[in-house]
């Protein structure tokens, strides 16, 4: 019997890494990391990006002390419902489901702008994002060792990138690279730097840099299908999210060291105009004149692994939530290879048709469907701090020694206090400045915060139909079966 199968744990320990880094290495800082230096200064931008990368430093250590306990392709939905609330647990899961969903739409849509570089097609363009959206089902549907190969190779890309950046950056700034105008300490003291834009600048960025970190979480999506989650999971965890933030810091640095933070180049953050991304810019006055056509190869690189991880994601996403008889039974089937198909097709039809409601003149239905999307990566990460610390409190409370657990987050209790605090004030500070306004932009407000209200929507209409309670420390349930 197809039920009788089961997830194959055939990702192994490099599998895990690179799909951490690809997940959270893509356009946001290929291209809009200029616009963080142009907003608050390169001293601001830094500060930033140190700052949130603490707070996903903490929620990761949470995220990998729950799922090396418990590896299930469910993760924080699964942890919602076992440690806060079965509603909370079901309206985290099909939200996130959603997300990515949708994100695999965006993707398509930004592959065929970004390839329309070398090859317009005109009119017929929507052909290259049929055929991208073709060559990542396939890597889906095969096998989840295809998924994570091909993403180990898509994000490989992308880390030998930032490296090569990283290294001529420090050359020129070093002076090996004659030529460069503004490589030094001076674009760190010129006009308001190394801070610009005062407090709501530095707020303004934290949002973007929180959505440059989203994604960092898929590894634990993946840690139903890793080998020796035990072992593997945590140290993904550490080793990953350190390179991360080197990278990001490194680059950044790198950025505002060459190019002045009032260059208006910055600003112009168009995925689609990889000519201005900051990464082509240092490039060019490294004297390495074809940049905008070797970033542009790794932007769509960056693109399609993130369809490839969003595709994955929403599918096992789909079949861990019909697994719990959250979603219906048939998106719990697997194949013989371990995939759970019919819930790859049905995520795979979502995302076709968002994406075909993005050619039409009129975009509205595509564009609130993104806005609503745009909120779940946060609440995904605040369901993340809010499991641990339940988790960690129940599984005390029950008499369980802690050290004994297979990954023990160093920094419990305030660890995940501090990830929820500061990313629920980056949540509800998206579009603040709209309400200091004379008159508030109402539109604008809904479309920023549309998604809040559609995940308390799911939550309350699952909670009033079941009639679910929050789980009590003393009745949590710490099996460890999948």
């Amino acid at each position: 019997m197809i039920m009788k199968n089961k997830l194959k744990r055939d990702l192994k320990a490099r599998h895990l890494a690179m799909i951490a880094i690809g997940g959270s290495i893509g356009t946001g800082l290929f291209v809009a990391s200029g616009a963080t230096v142009a907003q608050a200064g390169p001293g601001g931008a830094l500060l930033s990006y140190a700052i949130i990368g603490v707070m996903v430093y903490f929620l990761m250590t949470s995220l990998g002390e729950l799922a090396a306990y418990l590896p299930v392709s469910g993760t924080f939905a699964t942890y919602g419902s076992r440690y806060v609330d079965e509603a909370f647990g079901f309206a985290i899961g099909w939200n996130y489901w959603y997300n990515w969903a949708i994100t695999v739409a965006v993707d398509l849509v930004a592959a065929q702008l970004v390839i329309s570089y070398w090859f317009d097609a005109g009119p017929y363009s929507w052909l290259w994002s049929l055929l991208f959206l073709s060559i990542i089902f396939c890597l889906n549907y095969i096998s989840v060792k295809g998924f994570g190969e091909a993403e180990f190779w898509f994000s490989l890309i992308k880390v030998v990138t930032v490296v090569i950046f990283i290294v001529v950056g420090l050359l020129m700034i070093i002076g090996i690279f004659r030529g460069v105008e503004g490589a030094g300490w001076q674009n760190w003291t010129i006009k308001e730097a190394p801070f610009a834009g005062g407090f709501s600048a530095m707020i303004g960025v934290a949002m973007v840099v929180g959505f440059s970190f989203q994604g960092t979480e898929l590894i634990g999506i993946a840690a139903g299908e890793s080998k020796d989650p035990e072992k593997n999971i945590p140290k993904a965890m550490r080793q990953v999210f350190w390179r991360i933030l080197l990278f990001y810091i490194l680059a950044i640095f790198v950025i505002s060291m060459i190019i002045p933070y009032t260059d208006p180049n910055l600003l112009r953050n168009n995925e689609t105009d990889v000519s201005v991304s900051p990464f082509t810019l240092v490039f060019q006055n490294a004297g390495l004149l074809s940049a905008a056509a070797f970033m542009n190869a790794v932007i769509l690189t960056s693109v399609l692994s993130a369809g490839n991880s969003g595709l994955y994601a929403s599918t096992r996403m789909l079949y861990a939530l019909a697994k719990e008889g959250k979603a219906p039974k048939i998106f719990a089937k697997l194949s013989s290879s371990g995939v759970p198909r019919a819930a790859l097709l049905a995520t795979t039809f979502v995302a076709m048709l968002c994406f075909l409601t993005s050619m039409y003149k009129d975009q509205a239905v595509y564009l609130w469907l993104l806005n609503m999307s745009g909120m779940t990566g946060f609440i995904a990460w605040l369901g993340i701090a809010i499991s641990h610390y339940r988790f960690r409190k129940g599984y005390f409370i029950q008499g369980n020694d802690v050290d004994q657990l297979p990954y023990k987050s160093s920094f419990f209790p305030f660890g995940p206090i501090f990830a929820f605090v500061l990313c629920l004030i980056i949540t509800l500070g998206q579009n603040y400045e709209a309400f200091l306004q004379d008159t508030i932009d109402w539109k604008g407000v809904i479309a920023t915060y549309i998604g809040i209200p559609l995940f308390l929507m799911i939550y309350f209409g699952y909670k009033i139909v079941k009639k679910t309670k929050w789980v009590k420390y003393k009745q949590m349930d710490f099996s460890r079966e999948d």
